[in-house]
């Protein structure tokens, strides 16, 4: 215990900074984390018996039993204070140890009355008393009185046997683990040199990880380029890209209307030349027909009817559009050409740039700011570098070192000699154990031979050599039994109550952390202190610093300075003050002066261009009329239909001059239809489709360009209105980042000085090794279970020896025997008849 409390004294002065209670986990900043490197330690932080805890157990529910009266807390406070008298207070420790008294006293009774009772028992028996005599009277229930016997001292000798067991195990295991307690010791001592070598390199590992924080931070100052211009830069793109993406959008869709109407003219001039040359066909064939229809047969019948059915076909033959009334394109083409005189695109490419150009004018115009911030914090790092230089800590650690390497000298030394007296106590272990097997042995020997040599035939002087051995093996064990079985008692009594007193007042009350509650009761160990360990560590007894508090933040691993309270004493935010820093350049962000006044999305030559766009005239173009035209077939009617119909009606003229006529007009009609309608089909088409194109382009035209006009004027004056304050905000933001670094850092260091530099869990590992584990797992439960398991052996020794005494008369040859002069053997069925003589008949043995 004083090992320990040195430990965590000599760790609590060895800090020069700790803040004054542990703050929250702070939140990490993208790409800058820092981790402790954890520590490994040999020593388990807990111990399990194995499979013979479960006999350990058993003796801790004997000792409940026998011992149920709770922690003697006031007793201990009074031997603590020096206040203990026996002569006043012993009513309470006889009360506390009543239950040991008496088993104590029950065994010294036991000590005391064997021998006694030994003696007289020999000394009765060589008068032929107490069974001494080898005469043997026949009795109706003698088989059955047998039996129980038997049966008696073998459930006797079994409860013995487990006894005798349970002790040989005990001792086994107490002489095992007395070996394993060099093993123990030297973890623990390497452990303890570990936490003393590793906690000046967690200290500056800790505080050396400002670098890591200031690189961080430099990397954002040469990035300011991207993060400062392109947080202005993201903060103006809802407004500014929008816009331009429209214009530019606009400047090729004014392109591409220039383009349109180009072709829509040129494919409709094409068209109307076309359409005049398919009219002149028509016109052609129908005068040629007309002529034909003049011709004298057509005044007869029946032709004069085939030739009347033809004429009133005739006006079918006629062109069925009238492109040519459609007007001409040109000078909305004109007006187009005139706007693309003005260069859109560049216009816009110009706004695009200087857009673009926001971040490169930030880090042009913030490089003196950059460089004086870079100082600033190699300042801090200067004064991080002082701090560390200030936590003189290995003189402490080493001087505390070289104790620990004192200690670790005397336990060694010591070690040998325990291990020697470690052996001399198995041998004793063993041979108290091996009298008890011996013991038992002759009475399992003594039944077995009883069991196989008795027969029931047999009168008593007349019995086997088998059966008689058999009774000897019995008296033997009797005889033994009172030779050593008070020897054994006596080392039951000291080992229970020295191993039972230790359990209840030691080990249990130091699980359940009752010896710390007592040691942490105020002014008790110091009359002048409330509390014994704050004012011992802290110089400020009255603070709550208590035993059981160190104990439980030692096992859960946290640092020694929340363990033993050291923001009472120190402040590490006054030797990690960096407010000043941090000020100076919070100071620099907010008087960084970024001016960015060249932003033009688009000037008045690009919004005149967009206006003069609307004045082209491209949305008041007549398009139902174009569309109407360029709908219609070419002709009014199939010209093959009416070529077909006219062969047919030729066919039904006679053979002459009038039926060749039709039918080479029939063939002029399809040569006019293969030659001149087919090719205009499908540029009729293409026309109709591509006047709705631009019909659905220029639809709307001014409201468009109106509302870009409109979204344009909004964006620049957002830019000329809010740009300063977008900039003031983005560079707090930016100035926030760069702080919050080592904001960060100053909060991880907090932390990690507070809770896990100098975890002193080897502490309160090294006190249960020697408490929990050494003491109460190591010797104390070995032990309990040793004399639990002896003494119920030895016990069980007073019962077996009565039954191996009836039982030997049953087994051995006796000297004489009960004769009878009636027929009937049986003494009860003689007595019943009235006679009942008989005499002693006499033959002579030896053993």
């Amino acid at each position: 215990m004083t090992l320990t409390l040195r430990v965590l004294l000599l760790l609590g002065l060895c800090w020069n900074t700790i803040s004054e209670g542990p703050p929250s986990s702070p939140k990490s900043p993208a790409g800058l984390e820092f981790q402790l490197p954890s520590t490994n330690y040999e020593t388990k932080d807990s111990y399990t018996p194995g499979p013979i805890g479960v006999l350990f157990q058993m003796v801790h529910v004997f000792l409940h039993v026998v011992q149920p009266n709770a922690f003697p807390e006031d007793i201990l406070r009074k031997i603590i204070q020096k206040k203990f008298d026996l002569s006043t207070d012993y009513e309470k420790v006889v009360h506390y140890e009543m239950g040991i008294i008496v088993c104590a006293t029950l065994g010294l009774l036991f000590v005391v009355l064997m021998p006694v009772v030994g003696l007289c028992f020999g000394l009765c028996r060589c008068c032929n008393r107490c069974g001494g005599e080898m005469h043997q009277r026949q009795k109706r229930n003698g088989a059955f009185l047998r039996k129980c016997y038997a049966v008696s001292l073998l459930v006797t000798c079994v409860v013995i046997s487990l006894g005798i067991i349970s002790g040989f195990v005990a001792n086994e295991h107490l002489r095992a683990q007395i070996l394993q307690t060099r093993k123990l010791a030297g973890s623990n001592f390497r452990d303890l040199r570990t936490l003393l070598n590793e906690t000046p390199s967690q200290i500056s590992y800790v505080l050396g990880q400002y670098t890591t924080a200031k690189e961080k931070a430099f990397s954002d100052l040469d990035n300011i380029k991207s993060l400062l211009g392109g947080g202005i830069q993201e903060q103006l793109r809802p407004k500014a890209i929008p816009v331009l993406d429209d214009i530019k959008a606009m400047a090729a869709a004014i392109k591409e209307t220039r383009e349109a109407l180009l072709n829509v003219n040129k494919t409709l001039g094409e068209l109307k030349k076309s359409t005049a040359r398919l009219s002149t066909s028509l016109q052609d064939v129908k005068t040629n027909l007309e002529q034909s229809l003049n011709d004298p047969g057509c005044s007869v019948q029946p032709e004069r009817a085939t030739c009347d059915d033809v004429r009133t076909t005739l006006n079918q033959l006629d062109d069925n559009t009238n492109l040519g009334q459609l007007p001409s394109l040109d000078k909305q083409i004109d007006n187009i050409t005139h706007v693309l005189q003005t260069d859109l695109s560049s216009l816009v490419q110009e706004g695009y740039k200087s857009f673009n150009d926001i971040p490169e004018s930030v880090q042009n115009q913030t490089v003196d700011v950059v460089s004086g911030i870079k100082s600033t914090l190699n300042s801090i790092g200067s004064h991080i570098e002082n701090v560390k230089e200030q936590i003189s800590i290995q003189n402490k650690l080493t001087g505390f070192s070289d104790q620990i390497d004192d200690v670790e000298t005397y336990v060694h030394r010591t070690l040998p000699a325990l291990e020697e007296y470690n052996s001399y106590r198995w041998l004793g272990g063993l041979v108290a154990c091996s009298v008890l097997t011996l013991i038992v042995t002759f009475y399992y020997l003594g039944l077995l031979c009883g069991l196989c040599g008795y027969d029931r035939n047999a009168t008593p002087t007349r019995r086997g050599c088998v059966s008689n051995t058999g009774g000897v093996f019995l008296m033997v064990g009797v005889g033994i039994s009172f030779l050593f079985c008070w020897i054994l008692m006596i080392i039951v009594v000291l080992s229970f109550v020295v191993g039972g007193n230790v359990e209840k007042l030691v080990c249990e009350p130091y699980q359940s952390k009752k010896l710390f509650q007592i040691l942490d009761t105020p002014y008790l160990i110091n009359e002048e202190w409330k509390y014994y360990l704050s004012g011992m560590v802290l110089n400020k007894p009255d603070i709550n610093l208590t035993f059981e508090q160190v104990y439980s933040d030692c096992k859960d691993n946290k640092g020694v300075y929340t363990a033993l309270k050291l923001e009472n004493i120190y402040n590490i935010s006054d030797c990690l003050d960096t407010q000043q820093f941090t000020q100076n350049v919070s100071s620099d962000f907010e008087n960084m002066e970024v001016n960015i006044d060249n932003i033009v999305l688009l000037d008045a030559a690009g919004k005149k261009n967009l206006q003069d766009f609307i004045s082209s005239g491209v949305d008041r173009i007549d398009y139902g009329a174009y569309l109407a035209e360029t709908a219609k077939t070419p002709t009014k009617v199939n010209l093959l239909t009416f070529a077909h119909g006219l062969e047919e009606k030729a066919n039904q003229l006679p053979q002459g001059s009038l039926k060749r006529s039709l039918a080479s007009n029939a063939q002029t009609v399809r040569m006019i239809y293969h030659g001149q309608v087919v090719p205009l089909e499908s540029p009729m088409k293409t026309l109709h489709q591509s006047i709705q194109d631009l019909q659905h382009q220029s639809s709307g035209l001014g409201v468009k360009v109106h509302s870009i006009i409109s979204s344009l004027d909004a964006a620049q004056n957002f830019i000329a209105n809010s740009l300063s304050s977008v900039i003031v905000q983005e560079t707090k933001k930016y100035g926030n980042m760069i702080i919050g670094y080592f904001e960060y850092y100053l909060q991880w260091v907090k932390i990690s000085i507070m809770e896990k530099v100098a975890a002193c869990k080897p502490v309160a590992t090294a006190l249960d090794s020697v408490v929990s584990v050494f003491l109460c797992g190591y010797i104390i439960d070995p032990m309990n279970l040793f004399w639990f398991g002896i003494g119920k052996a030895t016990l069980f020794l007073l019962p077996a020896l009565i039954f191996a005494v009836k039982l030997a008369k049953y087994y051995r040859r006796m000297d004489s025997e009960d004769v009878y002069d009636d027929v009937e053997t049986i003494p009860m069925k003689n007595m019943q008849t009235g006679n009942i003589g008989f005499h002693r008949h006499q033959t002579t043995q030896n053993l």
